[in-house]
């Protein structure tokens, strides 16, 4: 029996990795050093609350995660396509009108942006919709803020409307993310849904590693080191392999391999969640700070897009924080203070569950990052890397780098195509 391909991490692409493999009768183990599969893609259950670490959504348009999920499985739960934006001491709706035809004049008439500003809108989902994927990785590797301005896109539908959905996207509230990132992520949205499983976000992983043999993930497993092809745990034990996988973050990938170090800092977010007896807002859509002041970007509750969030009775809240202060009583201050002016003094009896403080969130693409758009695979002749830093910062990125490694261990197994 020939040794396993040793994969170092059980993130999304260290799972996309195996089961790839899998597919293809190669055998693999996955070493991880916490007590679950998922790395960045977590749910913790408080109280009866789902928490996701960190406010994301899943773009059921991604290409990759159409090959590897089962969406129906996943009871995928939509967000209303749109978002309501605070303006002016109010809150205004910015609708798809593709999607929801009906509300064209309203979004034609909502005091954000311009007229003119709208009409862009078109162009630019014209121009993020046509040609594949790839096409979009192709692009001028410009920013994302120089990208809206070259359009024609006004300041004001900069300030209120871009900078605070795409700066939630990026975790980047200067738009200084490659406009690669910008056309990819507009395509999603443009030609899916966004949604959030009805379990939570770890269900993804989960669901993923169920079509793994139950014996090839090794939770709570701490590689010290890797000797060509022998990986050395923290304990002293030795596995050796076919090749080595490197499948986890960029800040930890480092440390075994120096050659991958940067100097870009990674996107850092903070997510804070409060419980309420009442929502305060009825639709599942999310919000967005188009003022430009105070420390909230955007804001959903979660158990409006999914019941089973929040116990009967109970709503959850979350808040998305860029620049967060370091000290937590003023985090939680701020925000309490702001969202008081946003939904009025309800908001004292809210309660405050949880905040989590998570300093590598996204890789790092600010302009120009993709040259080219992805990264190589093998590193050395028995390491190979995988990673969304690898490709780009996103769920498909992730999915997309495991595959492609996967790909290139086939090819030299036995000639499958990459």
């Amino acid at each position: 029996m020939s040794e396993p391909v040793v994969i170092i991490g059980a993130g999304l692409a260290g799972l996309t990795c195996a089961y790839r493999l899998q597919q293809e009768k190669i055998d693999s183990i996955i070493l991880e050093k916490s007590d679950r599969v998922g790395g960045r893609v977590a749910t913790d259950e408080m109280d009866g609350f789902l928490l996701d670490r960190g406010f994301q959504v899943f773009l059921t348009a991604y290409p990759e995660a159409q090959s590897v999920l089962n969406y129906e499985d996943l009871d995928l739960k939509s967000f209303d396509p749109g978002a309501l934006i605070r303006v002016n001491e109010s809150f205004e709706k910015l609708s798809d009108p593709w999607k929801r035809p009906l509300e064209l004049m309203t979004t034609a008439f909502a005091r954000i942006g311009t007229i003119s500003d709208k009409l862009l809108i078109s162009k630019l989902r014209s121009l993020a919709t046509k040609g594949s994927v790839e096409d979009q990785f192709e692009r001028d590797d410009v920013c994302t803020l120089e990208e809206l301005k070259r359009l024609g896109f006004s300041e004001r539908m900069i300030n209120q409307f871009f900078q605070p959905f795409l700066g939630g996207v990026f975790l980047d509230s200067e738009l200084e993310t490659s406009a690669r990132m910008l056309y990819f992520v507009f395509r999603m949205f443009s030609l899916g849904k966004a949604t959030l499983p009805a379990g939570g976000m770890q269900r993804i992983p989960e669901q993923i590693s169920g079509h793994l043999p139950e014996d090839s993930i090794q939770l709570g497993s701490t590689v010290e080191r890797i000797e060509g092809r022998n990986v050395v745990l923290a304990d002293g034990k030795v596995i050796s392999s076919r090749c080595v996988v490197v499948a986890t973050d960029q800040p930890v990938a480092e440390t075994f391999l120096p050659e991958l170090q940067s100097k870009r800092k990674p996107r850092s977010v903070t997510c804070m969640y409060f419980s309420a007896e009442r929502p305060p807002v009825q639709e599942p859509i999310l919000v967005l700070n188009g003022e430009k002041s105070g420390l909230i970007n955007n804001l959903c509750v979660p158990s409006q897009v999914s019941a089973e969030y929040a116990p009967a009775g109970q709503s959850l809240i979350s808040v998305t924080v860029l620049d967060a202060p370091e000290n937590n009583n003023e985090l939680l201050r701020d925000v309490q203070i702001q969202l008081a002016e946003w939904f009025g003094s309800v908001v004292v009896h809210w309660k405050h569950l949880r905040t989590y403080r998570i300093p590598y969130a996204l890789p790092n693409f600010t302009a120009p990052a993709f040259n080219p758009p992805q990264q190589p695979v093998k590193l050395r002749d028995d390491i190979l890397v995988s990673g969304d830093y690898r490709v780009n910062g996103s769920i498909n990125g992730a999915m997309e780098s495991g595959r492609l490694t996967a790909e290139c261990i086939l090819n030299e197994v036995h000639g499958c195509p990459r």
